[in-house]
């Protein structure tokens, strides 16, 4: 269970951090799929921009430096907050392949945050 949960701890964060970083620059010629980007409000884009870097750090810095490991359950969570409000902003627009994607993407942040917590959780350096 702990390599599973490494995996998508990994994946999700190296997924969210670049994701992130988008979310601030905001490239031209984004892909029909994220074209939604274009639309969302400045504010928008840098509160989520910064959460989903910020949780992207809290899924894998804890575990690696064996510090506060105790916030990669936190990360995940507040990843799955996050794509939440996603699937509202894209119910709005119509955009159902874009809400499956933040329903997958939220549903490996549960099973991370629940997994951490109590299936595996990783102990801090004493």
């Amino acid at each position: 269970m702990n390599i599973i949960l490494w995996v998508l701890q990994i994946l999700l964060g190296l997924y969210f951090f670049f994701t992130g970083i988008v979310h601030f620059i905001v490239p031209p010629g984004l892909p029909e799929p994220m074209a939604w980007m274009y639309d969302l409000p400045t504010g928008l884009h840098y509160f989520s921009g910064a959460a989903e870097i910020l949780a992207s750090l809290g899924l894998i810095l804890p575990g690696l430096t064996r510090i506060q490991t105790r916030l990669i359950p936190l990360a995940a969570l507040g990843l799955v907050l996050v794509m939440l409000g996603a699937a509202l902003w894209h119910l709005s627009r119509n955009e159902f392949q874009n809400i499956i994607m933040n329903f997958i993407l939220g549903g490996l942040a549960g099973f991370v945050a629940y997994g951490r917590w109590r299936l595996s959780p990783l102990r801090a350096r004493s």
